[in-house]
């Protein structure tokens, strides 16, 4: 691939800083994602202009439009920082995040509920095992002819009740 003349590096890194504003300020493609490879495709290079390149004698130089790569990433951590989330798929994961925590949390706090009311039957069944017992062996009792005073209920009181003056 040859040279390119002054006048279209020029050109090309206008497109890519008009590229990276409008990524930066949220126009994200459909399926684009905010990292070079958009950039790349939204200005019209290639993604390995934002790289180093090796000489053939092995030394690194930097890639054409390195700089601009390196200005991207340092401007959209700039904007993440401030609180500015520009990556609407980032914004998603971190909701998706915070909903998960409230979930989790929720999850922690029925489960405890849950062997409150776990402990509670226990004690409840076992309270009525105790009363069932209980009333078998005083049935048993009766029935054996044992001295077991059978209640009779009180009887109804009809009519008006007066004061005791």
């Amino acid at each position: 691939m040859g040279r390119i003349s002054e006048e279209t590096r020029k050109q090309k890194e206008d497109a890519i800083r008009a590229s990276m504003d409008r990524l930066l300020r949220g126009e994200l493609p459909s399926g684009g994602k905010f990292d070079l490879s958009t950039l790349a495709a939204e200005a019209g290079v290639t993604r390995t202009a934002f790289y180093p390149k090796k000489n053939r004698d092995g030394t690194v130089r930097p890639g054409p439009y390195q700089h601009l790569a390196e200005e991207f990433e340092r401007r959209l951590k700039l904007l993440q920082e401030a609180g500015t989330v520009v990556d609407p798929r980032a914004a998603q994961i971190q909701r998706l995040k915070d909903k998960n925590a409230k979930l989790e949390e929720r999850l922690v706090i029925q489960n405890a509920e849950l062997d409150e009311l776990n402990e509670f039957k226990q004690l409840a069944l076992s309270r009525i095992a105790a009363q069932h017992l209980e009333i078998e062996r005083l049935r048993a009792e009766k029935a054996a002819g044992d001295k077991v005073a059978t209640l009779v209920p009180r009887r109804l009181v009809t009519g008006t009740i007066s004061s005791c003056s």
